[in-house]
């Protein structure tokens, strides 16, 4: 076998892991919305909620939908259920009161912390043995793959 056909093998054999990472990651979420009697949509508009609060980007049910894929009959409905469910709130933004924000309440913050806590401090557990150069690129990989499957629709 030619070295550039081991390196192929090798970046597939990456690529392959990074898919089992990506379905073993689906099935948390999976069992977490099960759990908590939503639907996985649901989980996917919690984490571009809290996405965007750590980034300091407000929140309308516009952009969420836009984000989600979602049409606005359907991120109404969403973000109806998530409210019925104690897990979002609506809230006038202070700037413009006539835009309404979507933000997550602290008690879905607890839930998907204790739920999703334990993969965290593993994950964090692991990146720990990597030394910053190794960090630097592995950030570098996942955003590229991250870029690439936004890019892909």
């Amino acid at each position: 076998m030619q070295d550039h056909e081991r390196e192929h093998e090798r970046e597939m054999e990456i690529v392959h892991l990074l898919r089992a990472v990506a379905v073993e990651l689906g099935l948390h979420s999976t069992r977490f919305a099960g759990r908590y009697g939503m639907h996985p949509t649901d989980v996917r508009a919690l984490i571009s909620l809290m996405d965007a609060a750590r980034a300091g980007r407000d929140m309308t049910a516009g952009r969420l939908g836009s984000e989600l894929g979602l049409n606005s009959a359907g991120t109404t409905a969403l973000v109806d259920r998530l409210e019925r469910l104690g897990h979002v709130r609506r809230a006038r933004d202070e700037r413009d009161r006539r835009r309404v924000l979507i933000e997550v309440d602290e008690r879905a913050i607890a839930l998907g912390q204790d739920f999703f806590g334990p993969l965290i401090d593993r994950t964090v557990e692991l990146l720990e043995g990597f030394d910053e150069r190794e960090r630097s690129a592995v950030h570098r990989f996942l955003t590229g793959v991250r870029e690439a499957a936004a890019g892909a629709g």
